[in-house]
């Protein structure tokens, strides 16, 4: 379990992390999301005890990270995949990780096998491709079976194949009841592994809820109408608090209440509809509802 209560980090002028507290639980896969520079990566850093927090406490397992005694039995993390001397085979790499650990040698066999990199466990880690090098990262992650599991961008440079084994991995190890807390850019992938998210943006927590809680708010912002009286409803729609847009083929976009109430109303002044659907929402969707606000740069739309 990773516990963060009121923790901040200033670096100079810039509040990276801004008074989060949240928990990450054992037995779910925690999605974390944010915009560029909102403080994912720090965060993490804190958790790992590699930045010192300005203010706040972050514990792992009910201690901090480097009051561990056996601190890789107890967290692995993949935060820089290539933070690995170029000139070493992955099989080094890794045994010199457990030799400093009391790691055994069948261990690190054990993780190449599971990492799927047994045919190039023998060559030097400066010819990897990208992908590799993230299979030879989540190796050193698991080399001491840890109870808690941190992966920045886990499937960054992985094909499709690589990207549903870190999938199944993620869940599997949730299952077995570890806490698994990964970050990622993309959307799709996370609403398939996690079954909980933190969304941070300027280094605020903006949501920390379930997957499908998340998709449910997103899908209740906007729901799509169709009546033969589009103007008449519309402006009762507005005078009711609704935010309401006229789309190009005659139906009504709806925000700011829910499809029950729509319902409610027209059927109380009279209105005929013809359609109305609650908008489903994909995790991207809810995301950039989320986030709009709290993005460094905006990319101009192109017309």
């Amino acid at each position: 379990m990773i516990e963060a209560r009121g923790l901040s980090k200033r670096y100079g002028d810039k509040l990276a992390v801004d008074d989060v507290s949240f928990t990450v639980r054992p037995g779910v896969v925690t999605g974390f999301l944010g915009p560029n520079g909102a403080g994912k990566s720090t965060t993490m850093r804190l958790v790992m005890g590699l930045d010192r927090p300005t203010a706040g406490t972050v514990t792992v397992n009910g201690r901090p990270y480097a009051d561990h005694a056996r601190p890789l039995a107890e967290v692995g993390a993949l935060l820089e995949a290539k933070a690995v001397h170029p000139g070493r085979t992955a099989r080094r790499h890794l045994q010199a990780l457990a030799a400093t650990h009391a790691i055994p040698d069948s261990r690190v066999d054990e993780v190449i096998d599971l990492t799927g990199l047994t045919d190039v466990a023998r060559k030097r880690v400066g010819g990897f491709s990208l992908g590799m090098g993230q299979r030879l990262g989540i190796a050193a992650a698991l080399l001491g079976d840890p109870r808690t599991l941190i992966l920045d961008e886990p499937v960054n440079g992985l094909d499709p194949e690589g990207v549903l084994w870190v999938r199944h991995l993620a869940r599997r190890l949730a299952a077995e009841g570890r806490t698994v807390f990964l970050s990622s850019h993309l959307m799709s992938e996370v609403a398939q592994t996690a079954d909980h998210v933190l969304v941070i943006g300027r280094g605020r927590i903006l949501a920390d809820t379930s997957v499908a809680e998340l998709l449910d708010d997103a899908a209740r912002r906007r729901v799509r109408v169709r009546t033969p009286q589009p103007t008449a409803l519309a402006e009762a729609l507005r005078r009711a608090g609704a935010q309401v847009t006229a789309s190009e083929d005659g139906g009504l976009d709806v925000a700011g209440t829910e499809a029950a109430r729509i319902g409610e109303l027209a059927a109380a002044e009279g209105f005929v509809l013809h359609e109305l659907t609650p908008v489903s929402s994909t995790l991207e969707d809810a995301y950039l509802s989320l986030t709009s606000d709290a993005v460094e740069y905006h990319a101009e739309e192109v017309s």
